[in-house]
């Protein structure tokens, strides 16, 4: 089972832009390329540090403290798959957009 969290409409970002997010206990970080939405945590899961703020190319979010690289689709460390951020669904209906949070993973 999952949750439909509604983004608020001032806080969908532009084309090219991220946007961090509130949900219950944790951050999240939604970005906007070419128009396609993606939606990850926040925190790195290698020691904690924010992806939001981290440099992005194309489908790739590279940690700043770091420098680790992840794919936004399927969440995983480029080129491997023993690291992995946890990326969530998004889905438009209108102008509304939703991401889909496992109850499991967000602790309902």
């Amino acid at each position: 089972m999952s949750y439909r969290y509604p983004v608020p409409q001032a806080k969908v970002p532009e084309r090219g832009g991220r946007v961090l997010l509130a949900f219950e206990n944790k951050s999240l970080a939604l970005f906007n390329v070419a128009d396609q939405f993606y939606a990850i945590d926040d925190s790195c899961p290698h020691q904690g540090a924010s992806l939001c703020g981290g440099r992005l190319d194309g489908r790739v979010i590279q940690c700043c403290a770091h420098g680790l690289r992840f794919d936004l689709v399927s969440g995983y460390l480029l080129n491997s798959t023993q690291l992995k951020v946890v990326s969530y669904p998004v889905e438009r209906q209108g102008e509304q957009l939703f991401i889909l949070i496992d109850c499991e993973e967000s602790g309902q």
